[in-house]
């Protein structure tokens, strides 16, 4: 789970970096019902990745990848594994399947020469043939001890490991040797559709053997691999991971001698690249703006026959975004000028790659109290929303394709995909009026004096005193920093432009009321005639957003659907936290009411996705268990249309049930997607096959930089970087 960035499927662990029973509403099932303007299931946008043919890649080379931080284990089936984990995995272990450019499963050459089925009855039977060439960097052939060893860790009969996740493996019955040492045969005690997620990465059986070595050997350092590179070091002071060329790979040797993962903070990306200390890195809009700036040329106020006025420069550094401050003096803003157009000129070697990530933006709407414990108020919520416009607001700046996300379970282009959202239905402010007033919200009644606002619904943080302050503040006093109420013209606070503000604010003029009406009966049109109320209490929403870089993009989304859901009356408080608070001290406990974060896609929802989705049930201490599902929101037939799904080997059947369960997730109305997340890649312009990858699993041993001489798809400058 993420707000700011995803990473690539993790095969075992808790997916993501990262309910009740549906209310009144009946909704009968729909299948599969798409918009008017459903597109052709294909990935939305391709790799761009400059791909060029391995004869035109330059021989050497060292390839420094900007991460978020050195990764605190290389075991990728612990729960504090992240992306930086993953990659490294991919390039130095070996995988089973791999992910091909729609996202969907496909056997790794390297390792196999064929896995399938052979045997159903009276156990499914998988067998592995295994190349024979592929070797741990022992010398070791990588065989049967090695599954074994894995299946023993993970599946979850032993508590001595520390597993984040044992899904599949806690399905396995047997491992054995086959007709030789290359044979590989795993009997399952219950079918298991999603049997291709399995030993994707396979760690050595020195790793997985014994829980000592699990949990603590290959935190820091991992002394057998098999992939095309190897791992050379982890030098947490340097804040570096250095992979180096694999000397017993049998495949197709790496073409570079080095890979080094290098830690950067998101928003220093740009400034790294400009100063040589990576070479590609991921980039949020401001940062992949300015090298789009960069191949402009920008304006130089430093030069010109006359003496520019510390005013001027104050103004051009401020539009650029420049650190200093309003009492900056002339001597402190030439430096700072002076540095960024030193940046630029830097970055005018730089391209930005872009395609969307293997993930999507979703708002949550946490059931488990409060009005949106009511599926109607949930369901009036998603209909006030204009999905397309959000998507809009977001990917059309970036040159990408800006179409709302139709499903909770997989991506355009993945083999499970079908848009679902008709099990929900479009955009209508008037049906979202209409529900609203069955739910018994009416505009204009009459509001008790409240103290202090609602805590957010479902907040453990009320139970046991803990959580963040400023939730505790009346935010229409101002509150903590960031916390205003959306709407309120007399009060200062949140971004301080005023921009969510004025989307609120222009939203009054028109839109559905929230009167009162029988159920199904649509609202007349018009604005409200004031604050939605039932009880006594306003219908207020506390929106939780988090700060610190790459929050821009989600404080105009946010901003977008609080202007949205006033058409309806409904209100919203936004209340800004740090980056570190922000999944733990509100959106795992429940601190909200109303949140945006991503879900990476999976190629086996009926696997990933159960834990995101499933009915949170009552723990032994009291407490609810509700696994991934942080909106609180499930049913018990969703569940049992993963569990179908998860067992089913007909890939047709499994996927008619994957839709069913995703028409199922819509009409509960606890998550609504909204669009696929951009993925801005920073690239040095001779690099080649590397970039953004879409949904596809590097190819490690391809990345390089362009030959001398030779023209690649941009024709940049070539030969390779040392």
């Amino acid at each position: 789970m993420s707000h700011d960035g995803v990473g690539p499927r993790p095969s075992a662990v808790m997916r993501g970096a990262l309910f009740l029973t549906a209310g009144a509403l009946a909704v009968p099932f729909l299948a599969g019902c798409g918009s008017d303007d459903e597109v052709v299931n294909k990935p939305l946008a391709g790799q761009d990745i400059a791909p060029v043919s391995r004869n035109l890649v330059a021989d050497g080379g060292t390839l420094k990848w900007a991460v978020d931080a050195v990764p605190e284990t290389l075991n990728a089936f612990q729960a504090d594994a992240d992306a930086g984990t993953t990659r490294i995995a991919q390039a130095v272990l070996p995988s089973m399947f791999r992910l091909d450019a729609d996202g969907r499963p496909v056997p790794n050459s390297a390792y196999l020469e064929s896995a399938k089925v052979i045997a159903t009855e009276p156990r499914q039977v998988v067998q592995y043939k295994l190349n024979q060439q592929a070797v741990w960097s022992d010398g070791r052939e990588i065989g049967a001890a090695d599954f074994l060893a894995q299946w023993r860790a993970l599946s979850g009969k032993n508590s001595a490991y520390w597993t984040a996740r044992n899904a599949g493996y806690d399905r396995i019955e047997k491992i054995e040797r086959g007709a030789n040492d290359l044979q590989v045969r795993v009997t399952f005690s219950r079918p298991y559709a999603d049997w291709k997620s399995l030993f994707s990465p396979l760690y050595p059986k020195d790793v997985m053997g014994t829980p000592d070595a699990f949990n603590d050997g290959a935190r820091r350092k991992l002394k057998v691999t098999a992939g095309p590179f190897t791992l050379g070091k982890v030098d947490t002071a340097a804040k570096d991971v250095v992979l180096t060329r694999n000397p017993r790979w049998w495949g197709q040797s790496a073409k570079l001698s080095e890979i080094v993962l290098h830690a950067v903070p998101r928003d220093k990306r740009a400034a790294a690249l400009a100063d040589g200390s990576v070479d590609v890195a991921d980039l949020d809009p401001a940062e992949a703006q300015r090298i789009g700036l960069a191949a402009q040329g920008a304006a130089n106020p430093l030069q010109g026959s006359g003496r520019t006025s510390v005013k001027k420069l104050r103004s051009w550094a401020l539009a650029h975004g420049l650190g200093p401050g309003k009492d900056a003096d002339r001597t402190e803003l030439r430096k700072a000028i002076s540095d960024y157009l030193g940046e630029q000129q830097a970055l005018g070697g730089f391209d930005v790659r872009r395609s969307l990530e293997p993930a999507y933006t979703q708002l949550a709407l946490n059931g488990s109290e409060g009005a949106l414990a009511d599926e109607r108020v949930r369901r009036a919520v998603a209909r006030a929303l204009d999905r397309r416009q959000l998507a809009r607001l977001v990917l059309t700046p970036l040159g990408l394709p800006a179409v709302p996300v139709g499903s909770h379970l997989a991506l355009a282009g993945q083999a499970d995909y079908a848009d679902s959202s008709g099990a929900l239905g479009e955009q209508d402010t008037k049906e979202a009026a209409a529900l609203l007033g069955d739910a018994g919200w009416v505009a204009g009644g009459p509001v008790k004096e409240q103290k202090k606002p609602d805590k957010a619904a479902g907040s453990e943080s009320d139970k046991s005193d803990k959580g963040d302050k400023s939730s505790k503040e009346d935010p229409s006093d101002g509150g903590k920093d960031g916390q205003y109420i959306v709407g309120e013209d007399d009060k200062s606070g949140g971004r301080g432009d005023g921009g969510d503000r004025r989307l609120a604010q222009e939203s009054r003029h028109g839109g559905a009321p929230g009167a009162y009406a029988p159920k199904g009966t649509a609202a007349p049109a018009g604005p409200p005639a004031g604050p939605l109320a039932k009880d006594g209490k306003p219908l207020l929403l506390r929106f939780v957003l988090p700060t610190g870089p790459g929050s821009e993009t989600l404080d105009a989304v946010a901003g977008r659907i609080s202007a949205m859901l006033e058409k309806v009356g409904i209100r919203t408080t936004i209340s800004k936290v740090s980056d570190d608070s922000y999944f733990k001290d509100h959106i795992a406990s429940g601190d909200y009411d109303l949140a945006l974060y991503s879900w990476p896609s999976s190629a086996f929802p009926a696997t990933d996705a159960r834990p995101i989705y499933a009915k949170p049930v009552p723990a032994a201490d009291g407490s609810l268990n509700v696994e991934q599902n942080y909106t609180r929101v499930g049913t018990d037939q969703v569940d049992q249309l993963f569990d179908e799904a998860a067992a089913t080997l007909d890939e047709n059947e499994a996927r008619s049930l994957i839709h069913k369960a995703d028409s199922r997730i819509w009409a509960a109305a606890g998550s609504i997607p909204l669009f696929q997340r951009p993925q801005l890649v920073g690239v040095r312009r001779n690099i080649v096959n590397a970039g953004a990858f879409g949904f596809q699993t590097p190819v490690y041993e391809d990345m390089g930089f362009l030959e001398k001489g030779a023209k690649g798809p941009q024709s940049p400058e070539a030969g390779p970087k040392n």
